[in-house]
């Protein structure tokens, strides 16, 4: 028996390939971001040390940890 390939088929790692990238590309500018707010902060209240920079980062990475997991819950749950 022949089998005939679907199309679409071919194109699944791609569009998975680039589901990952748009997550890792939006990880980066949430955590850029976030970083860029606390600078603000630290030259607003012109803080000796940079605490509301590092208060902020660690916020963008749990952030966008959060909002990768759901992405790729959601990316798993469609491939079922």
């Amino acid at each position: 028996m022949n089998k005939k390939e679907n199309p679409n088929e071919k194109l699944k790692p791609l569009k998975r390939y680039l589901q990952l990238s748009g997550i890792a590309v939006q990880m980066g500018i949430t955590i850029f971001l976030f970083s860029l707010g606390g600078r603000e902060l630290d030259k607003h209240y012109e803080t000796q040390k940079e605490w509301f920079t590092i208060i902020a980062v660690l916020l963008g990475v749990f952030v966008s940890l959060y909002v990768v997991i759901k992405q790729l819950n959601r990316i798993n749950e469609k491939n079922k």
